[in-house]
């Protein structure tokens, strides 16, 4: 599954990180990866010591809890700190994946079910900087406008194409959700967006109120929490 997400951070807000995000301190991106990552890595990472991190990863959480279609397509556990990265100049990230736990600082260890990036800049400002990922449907190549996320599954190999003109920054993070099979979690999802749209236009009916109670029943029987 991947799921485009809309309007995560508004044009406003957008504005604000990428002021921040002309002034923040940045180090070598190999700086948070292992030794595979290492060898594909060439960008940049704000300093994760400076308390402008801080702020900005902050607000970017708070977006996200406050998203009602993030948290239905992601049913997050738990959400890892939020990091950010810059490419310029012909800087790349060869084709990848990301490991299976992570040290999520003071909450311990996560299980990244699902890898997340949110494009903070728009895609008519750079050339390139595509992220290229391969599921078991085929590769796909994504490119979305400033404030909005994608989300898919932490299991797929995929690099960002090397970016020739301009500055190509994002903020991405990985999700722990309550519901681990993802095949579980995409039906789930399918049947949320179902009911928001009877909803719309029947109201609160005895066949809403009883697909509600099957999705509940079923995510209740789902969750690992």
């Amino acid at each position: 599954m991947m799921y485009q997400i809309s309007s995560v951070l508004t044009p406003d807000k957008v504005a604000q990180f990428q002021q921040h995000l002309a002034q923040a301190s940045w180090v070598d991106g190999r700086v948070t990866v292992g030794s595979q990552g290492t060898q594909v890595k060439n960008n940049q990472q704000i300093d994760t010591r400076t308390p402008l991190y801080d702020a900005l990863q902050a607000a970017v959480l708070k977006a996200l809890h406050s998203h009602p279609l993030f948290f239905a397509a992601a049913l997050p556990r738990t959400i890892s700190t939020p990091l950010f990265n810059r490419y310029q100049q012909g800087e790349t990230y060869g084709f990848h994946i990301d490991g299976a736990v992570r040290n999520n600082g003071q909450s311990g260890w996560m299980r990244t079910d699902l890898s997340a990036t949110l494009f903070l800049s728009e895609p008519e400002s750079y050339d390139g900087g595509e992220l290229v990922i391969n599921d078991t449907y085929g590769q796909h190549k994504v490119k979305l406008a400033a404030g909005d996320l994608v989300l898919y599954l932490a299991s797929s190999l995929y690099c960002v194409t090397p970016v020739t003109r301009g500055v190509r920054t994002a903020t991405f993070l990985w999700i722990q959700s309550m519901v681990r099979d993802d095949k579980q979690r995409a039906m789930l999802f399918e049947l949320d967006r179902t009911l928001q749209s009877l909803k719309a236009r029947h109201g609160e009916s005895e066949e809403v109120l009883s697909l509600l109670n099957l999705d509940h029943n079923l995510l209740r029987g789902w969750t690992e929490v």
